[in-house]
């Protein structure tokens, strides 16, 4: 009866890929059909996925932590010209060897060791599901309120006070759950017009609002969010501001490869990413502190969210102001959409079905992810600037020394020689190079805690301001995804090189050229595939 349930809940291949302890047809390596993501694709991906009412709020939330506009722009400059750095760095692997995030942490991290890392990442895939879904909620709240604006009476509130929220924002934001899931059923290498159309819509949105506030501004002009002089904040709050920056791109820096392993060709990853990453984070985020800045005078306060600017504009009155907030609302909820579905429900269906590739596939991973995201409270996350970018730098700390060991153990230690066949043993008993010590590499997280350690005590202090610790405890945690990236891939290097894997080595020294290996790989993918 037992072997029965199993064998019907097992995912179906038809004809493809088998499904096996360690691999099934959305882990495995990316052959020609699905090499589909052009120059175009991931200009369109970065622009979605850094264009969004996160990104917009970040600039804004600098300025509310005691830096002056100049200031939160140079951060926001720094900090993204650093972090698109490490992600094309980072994703290398996906491009040349066709390998998602999952399986080059087999490598790192050793078969089984790999697993830890799977669910921090599954862990927060689930996170910021919730809250850019709760976030699309509020958008989706707008525009019902601009078709009924008694929506709160014909929806009366069962929600106690403490949830911060009422009945009829949770609707809202259920309904744009159910929008969200049909989206979830489309393969990865199959969303290139919705990156097109929603790329689009978010863009014109951008350029709409921001004309919009610089026109209707009155004779008052821009509020004191730009126009006050002051003092300013530290070098080191202009640093935390970097790593704050940083810190909201941590997660994509972490498993970019699952996106670049479908690029028709590196060089269209590389320039993709280099030119459109930091271009429209940097533009959002501008617009971000201009249109607040902008409407501060008229509203008597600084809104930093776009939903609380747009419920602002439908309190005006007027049919212009319903019609304008519909609209906006409605190219927040697909902007929040194109955003929530590739970074977060597909970033953890890959990895769930890694951790279980015989019973769960991409569709049914990303469809767990959104559903399992029901049960936090995003609400909480984003009440106030500084909880959002506590939450922001928090995630530095665990996924820098991450970061760091895949960089190291890809450049340095396997010096871009990958046995890929090792990643998902096809045969029971058969083990691999890469299974270490029972399938855990012990150097990767020795590593880990040797990049997350020392930033610690300055987390603590951040979340519990109650606690008191030494300044240089503070200072290192307000520049955590550096120290973490950089300690943890100088140690992760240092113990293979003291402690050595012979069977690594071996390869290492004896296979052909990266270029060669790179190739031989590619052609079997096709073949199989054939």
């Amino acid at each position: 009866m037992k072997n029965t349930i199993l064998k019907h809940l097992e995912v179906p291949h038809d004809g493809g890929q088998i499904p096996s302890r360690w691999t099934n047809n959305d882990i495995k390596p990316i052959e020609a059909d699905r090499r589909t993501w052009n120059f175009w694709t991931f200009h369109n991906f970065c622009m979605l996925i850094h264009s969004n009412i996160s990104v917009y709020m970040i600039g804004s939330s600098l300025i509310a932590m005691g830096l002056t506009w100049r200031q939160s722009l140079a951060a926001i400059v720094a900090g993204n010209i650093i972090a698109v750095g490490l992600l094309v760095i980072n994703s290398f692997p996906g491009m040349f060897y066709h390998i998602g995030f999952p399986l080059v942490n087999r490598y790192v991290w050793g078969l089984y060791g790999s697993l830890f890392v799977l669910w921090n990442r599954i862990l927060l895939s689930i996170v910021w599901y919730a809250v850019q879904a709760w976030i699309g909620g509020e958008c989706i709240y707008v525009s019902l309120c601009a078709i009924w604006p008694s929506l709160q009476s014909r929806i009366p509130n069962h929600m106690p006070e403490s949830t911060g929220m009422t009945t009829a924002q949770f609707v809202a934001y259920i309904i744009f759950m159910g929008l969200s899931l049909p989206m979830l059923h489309i393969r990865p290498h199959k969303l290139q017009m919705f990156f097109y159309i929603s790329s689009a819509i978010i863009l014109v949105f951008e350029i709409v609002i921001l004309i919009w506030a610089l026109v209707s501004m009155d004779d008052r002009g821009f509020g004191n969010t730009i126009s006050e002089p002051g003092a300013g904040g530290s070098g080191w709050t202009i640093a935390f501001g970097i790593m704050s920056t940083m810190g909201g791109a941590a997660a994509g820096i972490l498993n970019q490869n699952d996106y670049t392993r479908f690029a028709r060709t590196p060089r269209e990853a590389i320039l993709g990413q280099l030119v459109s990453f930091p271009c429209y984070s940097i533009l959002c985020a501008t617009v971000g502190i201009l249109v607040t800045a902008a409407t501060q005078n008229r509203y008597g306060q600084p809104l930093w969210s776009l939903p609380a600017l747009l419920s602002t504009i439908l309190d005006d009155g007027g049919s212009r102001s319903r019609v304008a907030a519909f609209f906006g609302g409605a190219a927040l909820s697909v902007s929040q959409m194109g955003l929530n579905v590739p970074a977060n429900a597909f970033a953890g269906g890959f990895d769930m079905a890694a951790t279980f590739p015989k019973y769960i596939n991409l569709r049914r991973g990303a469809y767990i992810t959104a559903l399992v995201s029901i049960a936090c409270n995003p609400w909480k996350l984003v009440n106030t600037a500084t909880t959002f970018l506590a939450v922001l730098s928090s995630y530095s700390i665990f996924l820098g020394p991450m970061v760091g060991s895949m960089i190291a153990s890809y450049f340095t230690v396997m010096r871009r020689k990958i046995k890929v066949e090792d990643l998902f043993p096809c045969h029971e008993g058969t083990k691999g190079i890469y299974w270490y010590t029972y399938g855990v590499n012990w150097r990767a997280p020795v590593a880990w805690l040797c990049g997350m350690v020392p930033s610690l005590p300055g987390f603590v202090a951040h979340v519990d301001p109650g606690v008191v610790i030494p300044l240089g405890f503070t200072r290192i945690y307000y520049v955590c995804f550096l120290t973490g990236t950089a300690i943890s891939a100088a140690v992760y290097t240092a113990l293979h090189y003291i402690f050595p894997t012979p069977e690594v080595r071996t390869f290492v020294e004896k296979a052909p050229s990266p270029a060669v290996l790179m190739q031989e790989y590619r052609s079997r993918w096709d073949r199989e595939d054939d």
